[in-house]
């Protein structure tokens, strides 16, 4: 398991994806190590304790972002906050 923070949104210029996140880890900074994370599960936890899953779908850039789908979207408040990579 690896600990990962919620950066933001997936967004363009004008669309906002609420079920997609930009995910940071830490010590990966390569589209490469990145990659590898590719398939596996995140999960949210709410500071109420509800929990919203999802599956990380690629890299996003070159510095080892990863880009996450989630079920369900998650709320505003989740961006900054740590998410668990199983």
């Amino acid at each position: 398991m690896v600990k990962g923070k919620v950066i933001q949104f997936r967004r363009g210029r004008h669309n906002i994806h609420e079920r997609h996140m930009l995910i940071e880890i830490p010590n990966i900074i390569s589209k490469e190590k990145a990659s590898e994370f590719v398939g596996k599960e995140v999960v949210w936890t709410s500071p109420a304790g509800k929990k919203i899953s999802g599956k990380v779908s690629a890299a996003h850039g070159n510095k080892g972002v990863v880009r996450a789908i989630f079920e369900k979207g998650l709320p505003g408040q989740s961006v900054t906050t740590e998410v668990e990579i199983i």
